[in-house]
């Protein structure tokens, strides 16, 4: 049977939804070990919102922290980001093989430069359709506009 529901990417993907969360993930990525204040130290919010978004990073296996005396350090886990990229390389995988025979397919088929017969003009469909009552009355009473600078004719 396939399993459609797996918690652990949705957590991850759920955490990976906020552009702060990425950015703090991407902060440890160019730095492991970073304490929390050196984490909250770019970001215009408080350090309880911080705070708030680190749990959900740790909650989805994201980051693991880690308390020396009174300082709160963080560092990044790989295995969570690893099962996204598996699936997210399948659908890579499939719509990669999709691609290539549609491109494959377009590249063989010999398509003509112009028409063979030309395309007869369509009739004006407009035309022959009678106008509202509310437009048909608007469009006797409006008056044209002249350019500006321009005096109207009498």
């Amino acid at each position: 049977m396939v399993k459609y529901r797996d918690e652990t990417l949705d957590r991850t993907f759920a955490a990976l939804s906020d552009p702060t969360r990425r950015a703090l993930l991407a902060r440890l990525g160019e730095r492991d070990g970073l304490s929390v204040s050196e984490l909250a130290a770019p970001f215009p919010v408080s350090l309880p919102a911080i705070m708030k978004h680190l749990d959900v990073l740790t909650d989805a296996g994201l980051i693991v922290r880690e308390k020396t005396g009174r300082t709160v350090s963080c560092r990044l886990t790989a295995q969570p980001m690893e099962q996204a990229m598996n699936w997210l390389n399948r659908y890579a995988q499939f719509w990669s093989e999709k691609f290539d025979r549609l491109a494959a397919f377009v590249e063989d088929k010999t398509w003509p430069t112009q028409p063979s017969t030309p395309i007869p003009a369509q009739p004006n469909i407009q035309a022959s359709v009678p106008a509202s009552r509310s437009r048909a009355g608007s469009a006797q009473g409006r008056k044209k506009s002249t350019p500006p600078g321009r005096k109207p004719r009498s």
